[in-house]
């Protein structure tokens, strides 16, 4: 049995000076690697995981038994090749999965976290996540890249560090949140609170779990990363198996059976202040605001070369998102190139099996290198 004391973790010992003020030092980052780095140190590709990811990228999990969740794109021979690149993933700060966040032993009290844990953004994930680049000695990376909440921390990093990647590879993200994914975390951040086994984020020290609220938070959620036309064609009105109608709450529909499952196996995997946690420093996110309104100057310093990908089914993080980057990195004269991959996946295409979606991430990888 597989437990979270044999997760990889670096002690991060330098303090970090978070944006809501408090300092943090001596914590845990969890990661994993792919590959090997090369003499040069110049084959290293850092791999920025979404809401729900954590460092498992590709192979098994060894906490969960499940496929890593990249699992179609990074791997010997794959779009990102482990036998040429060396990649690098860590657990974000907020994270369930060995990085410092909610469920961590506070020293002080001995009792873990819980809400008193400080609020977190995306900036200070990515600030944290800097720390492996020194701990492996990398002076410049090959390429950043993530999607959804991964490409947001693709784009506070080079921001943040202007000449410490190559290239970088936001995929189906923004610069900020809209209201609408506001409000939609909000949905899922109140189900989670509204849980009687909440007990104001103080759950883990009586050994509970408001697993009912994190449940509906996931199935909530889960809506937003499919498309109208995908639900349709895989589910459509179809009933699960059964003739008729049942005339009552249950799952009729297999649809309503399909969410179901999804937030029944997620609460099994991840920590619900986590999720709290997590999806504030999404909204929180606002590089254009960080700038003064001018986007383009997050990245007037950078020599770094990007490649934006986004997906027409993508309601979440819509193609009209991404194009405002690739103005702003046109305005600031970077090297830039675009792709609007065709997909009825909706937000989650980023993480299957999509032929010219590998196709371009690999393409763009090996002429670069």
């Amino acid at each position: 049995m597989n437990t979270k004391e044999n997760i990889k973790k670096i002690i991060v010992k330098k303090p970090l000076k978070l944006d809501c003020g408090k300092t943090i030092s001596d914590y845990p980052l969890a990661y994993e690697t792919y590959g090997k780095l090369n003499e040069k140190k110049d084959n290293a590709i850092l791999v920025f995981h979404a809401l729900t990811g954590d460092q498992f990228v590709t192979g098994k999990n060894p906490i969960t038994n499940k496929p890593g969740w990249w699992n179609y794109l990074v791997g010997p021979n794959k779009a990102i090749n482990t036998n040429k690149f060396f990649v690098i993933c860590a657990n974000v700060i907020g994270g369930c999965m060995g990085s410092f966040g909610p469920s961590s032993i506070n020293p002080e009290n001995n009792e873990t976290y819980g809400t008193n844990f400080p609020v977190i953004t995306i900036n200070d994930m990515v600030n944290a996540q800097y720390n492996l680049l020194e701990f492996f000695e990398i002076e410049k990376l090959y390429s950043v890249l993530g999607g959804s909440m991964g490409g947001m921390q693709v784009l506070q990093f080079v921001a943040n560090f202007p000449n410490k990647t190559k290239t970088a590879i936001p995929i189906a993200c923004t610069a900020s949140h809209s209201a609408q994914n506001i409000a939609f975390n909000e949905l899922g951040r109140q189900a989670i609170m509204a849980d009687t086994k909440w007990k104001d984020g103080n759950y883990l020290k009586l050994n509970l779990s408001p697993d009912k609220g994190l449940a509906v938070a996931r199935m909530a959620a889960h809506i937003t990363y499919l498309s109208k036309k995908g639900l349709q064609e895989k589910f459509g009105r179809k009933l699960q198996e059964k003739d008729d109608l049942n005339f009552s709450f249950d799952a009729d529909f297999q649809i309503e059976s399909y969410l179901r499952y999804q937030g029944s196996i997620f609460v099994d995997r991840f920590d619900a202040n986590s999720y709290l946690y997590i999806t504030r420093a999404m909204d929180y996110f606002d590089l254009t605001k960080e700038y003064k309104g001018n986007l383009s100057k997050a990245f007037e310093k950078t020599k770094t070369k990007f490649f934006i990908i986004s997906f027409t089914s993508d309601w979440l993080y819509p193609t009209s998102e991404n194009k405002e980057i690739l103005i702003a990195l046109n305005s600031s004269g970077a090297d830039v190139g675009f792709i609007e991959i065709l997909s009825d996946k909706g937000h989650d295409s980023f993480l299957l099996d999509i032929t010219e979606f590998l196709k371009t991430v690999k393409n763009f990888l090996e002429a670069n290198y």
